[in-house]
């Protein structure tokens, strides 16, 4: 019985090849062809591969059944190849997904032909930035893994991640048997433990929402272009004019194919739609709307010929993005076992012995890339045009291959698709102008000449109009000198008023930022060492530890520093804290959501769904009604009540900052009365225990060493 379900369900080879099952444009010929091709250097070997690409006798991509009017002129009047390698991006493949040594190659060949390579969502090693394998794209995704002002000053463009390609709707993962003690550094997380970016940005539920991340992003680092990286998805044009109207500078319409690096097998299919439909729609959307002008459309989605990226580009693409060919390019052979940390020829894996497997090189990816510009080159020869540019969104330009036989394949109609031809000569089909530029306004002027003047503190008013206040300094600051920063309080400014968004947003070590009125939403979000202090506005009646003080989604993926609210807060405080110590006095729902690091002091009530996929860091929670065990979501966090040293003395300590800072009228009671730390609940994530345990060991030998030398 055994055997005849066995021969009734064969392998379809829906995931890997197999030669009887579906066809896949990456098989052992496409694959071979590539690899010999790029590792010796031989563009003839490269146009087997392109044949065999896109020769095939069975259309795979909507672009296999396209292709361009021709109107030949000699290859020596196109453009060059530096002109056309300069609009080539290798994909969001994140360090820890993939191995130091494929994510450095690939810097190195973009750097060195004048591309872009991206960080990934993972973050990038600080001792990389000054190097050839520096990543010129730094990504910012929902997750936060090692977002910090440093990392974005040291940005040529940041990509905000709105969507995974691989998997829309589903969010990144790391496995925790990927993240080795290099890659939980880079990402402020520790080993061992699984990496969530959730599927949603908390500070984007709007494009409002957007239009503010794009805004701090270019506070942060004034000279970095802002894309955004979206799905194909129905829809997407929409999306796309609000992003162009939210001020980004760039936009990526990631197709539905691939997958790279992390990507379970769940995930790579029935995700999205192709990406010549999604391009297609965005380029109409734009160009309709009369924004087309203003940003670069870029694609991605299994390109691998120069065929492919003409075809893009007169759907309206002008740069072009690449991940699994770049990968096979270094020597991957599509094993499918990329989330499992097994790959054999160590591309896409963190195990020691399997990365002494590999064997790319950085040149490798040169040759490819040069390859493809050059076929380009010669594709636009045939088509009578001598700069890419010019046929970017030329849709009148495609046509159709002739009919197959196949009477499903044949019956494809791609009116919809080519609908741009009938506006060509109606606007702008390509970027033209820049995007507007964020203000300077008076407080970022008066900040930015009291720090430079020397001076070491200043005090002015503030009103909710003055958005992303102190990360331009911040910016600054980290560009000369790095995550160290300045000493602490080295220049402390004080505000009186209300606080517009992102208040104190990157700040870094060094900066005291001292409110006294009230914030609005995601002040300190990306946190990066500086201190943020929030009183009641001088003369106020109200007992602070009762009223709402600051929003929604503060110090979402800050990374270090300091932060003590005289009040409440709302929703979802301290979402992916990975590392900064914070004391509030009351907060709303969500908090300490994806936490992977850092210390959490509530002095009050909090609403429910706390600690929700909390991995990392500690939390203490005031329980004098004794029910927070029932708001608290325990799938990966546990409670205990503050009974030892350790704790006491650390829960205190932080009480007593609060203070120090505040003035607290609730953190005076518990000074006055320690007896009354008995009320707080401890919250630590299961896998954390662990490490709270050999941190407590480390400190008890200190106290005995010094005891010892003392004595």
């Amino acid at each position: 019985m055994a055997q005849e379900l066995n021969n009734g369900l064969g392998d379809l080879g829906q995931y890997t090849f197999r030669k009887e099952g579906e066809k896949h444009a990456w098989n052992p010929e496409t694959i071979a062809l590539l690899q010999i091709a790029t590792r010796i250097g031989s563009y003839e070997k490269f146009k087997e591969y392109s044949k065999a690409v896109n020769d095939r006798n069975y259309p795979i991509f909507l672009r296999d059944r396209l292709t361009y009017k021709r109107n030949p002129i000699d290859v020596s009047k196109v453009e060059p190849v530096e002109a056309i390698t300069r609009r080539f991006v290798t994909g969001a493949m994140s360090f820890g997904s993939i191995s130091k040594e494929a994510h450095e190659a690939m810097a190195v060949a973009m750097n060195r032909l004048g591309g872009k390579s991206n960080t990934g969502e993972g973050g990038e090693d600080p001792e990389r930035f000054a190097t050839n394998a520096r990543s010129a794209i730094k990504q910012v995704a929902s997750g936060r893994f090692g977002v910090t002002a440093n990392y974005l000053v040291n940005a040529d463009e940041i990509q905000i991640k709105v969507a995974q390609g691989a998997k829309p709707g589903e969010g990144g993962q790391l496995p925790g048997f990927k993240v080795d003690e290099v890659i939980a550094k880079t990402r402020h997380s520790i080993p061992g433990i699984s990496l969530i970016s959730p599927p949603p940005h908390h500070d984007i539920y709007s494009i409002e929402d957007l239009a503010q991340l794009i805004f701090d992003l270019k506070n942060v680092n004034p000279k970095a272009k802002i894309s955004v990286k979206l799905v194909a998805e129905t829809g997407v044009g929409t999306i796309a004019a609000g992003v162009a109207k939210a001020k980004a500078d760039s936009i990526i319409i990631s197709g539905s194919e691939g997958g790279t690096g992390a990507s379970p097998m769940s995930s790579i299919r029935h995700t999205g739609i192709s990406s010549e439909i999604g391009l297609a729609e965005a380029q109409q959307t734009l160009v309709i709307n009369n924004l087309r002008s203003r940003v670069v459309l870029q694609v991605d989605g299994q390109v691998k010929t120069g065929h492919d990226i003409v075809i893009g580009a007169l759907l309206g693409a002008e740069e072009f993005g690449f991940a699994t060919s770049a990968l096979i390019v270094l020597g991957c052979v599509m094993m499918r076992k990329c989330h499992l940390n097994t790959c054999p020829v160590g591309v896409a894996t963190q195990d020691p012995e399997l990365r002494k497997r590999f064997k790319g090189d950085a040149d490798y990816l040169v040759n490819f890339f040069t390859f493809l510009a050059q076929e380009v080159r010669e594709i636009l020869a045939e088509m009578g045009y001598t700069k890419l540019d010019d046929i970017v969104g030329r849709t009148d330009l495609i046509e159709e291959k002739p009919k197959t036989g196949n009477s499903k394949i044949d019956k494809v109609d791609f009116t919809k698709l080519l609908y741009g031809k009938n506006y060509v000569n109606n606007g702008p089909l390509r970027k033209e102008i820049e995007q507007e530029k964020n203000p300077e306004t008076e407080i970022l002027k008066t900040l930015l000449e009291t720090y430079k003047a020397g001076k070491k503190s200043v005090e002015m008013s503030i009103k909710n109009t003055d958005r992303t206040v102190g990360a331009t300094l911040a910016g600054e600051i980290a560009l000369k000198y790095g995550d160290a920063g300045l000493p602490e309080d080295t220049f402390t400014a004080t505000f009186n008023g209300s606080a517009g968004q992102s208040f104190g947003a990157f700040l870094t070590n060094g900066l005291t930022f001292v409110l006294k009125g009230e914030a609005n939403d995601y002040l300190g979000k990306g946190l990066s060492g500086g201190k943020i202090v929030v009183v009641p506005a001088k003369g106020a009646t109200y007992a602070p530890e009762r009223n709402v003080i600051a929003g929604n989604t503060l110090m979402y993926g800050a990374t270090s520093g300091e932060v003590y609210i005289n009040g409440r807060v709302g929703e979802r405080f301290c979402v992916r804290n990975s590392g900064a110590i914070t004391v509030v006095e009351g907060t709303g729902e969500h908090c300490c959501e994806y936490m992977t690091g850092g210390r959490v002091v509530v002095l009050g009530y909090t609403g429910r769904n706390f600690g929700a996929g909390m991995s990392g860091g500690v939390a203490y929670v005031w329980n004098e009604s004794g029910d927070f065990d029932a708001r608290c979501n325990m799938e990966m966090v546990e409670l205990t009540l503050v009974d030892n040293q350790f704790d006491r003395e650390e829960l205190m300590g932080l009480i007593q900052k609060h203070y120090q800072h505040t003035k607290s009228p609730a953190a005076k009671r518990i000074i006055d009365s320690p007896a009354l730390l008995g009320k707080f609940i401890k919250v630590t994530p299961i896998e954390y225990k662990k490490v709270i345990l050999e941190e407590q060991k480390k400190a008890l030998e200190a106290k005995i060493e010094k005891v010892q030398r003392d004595y």
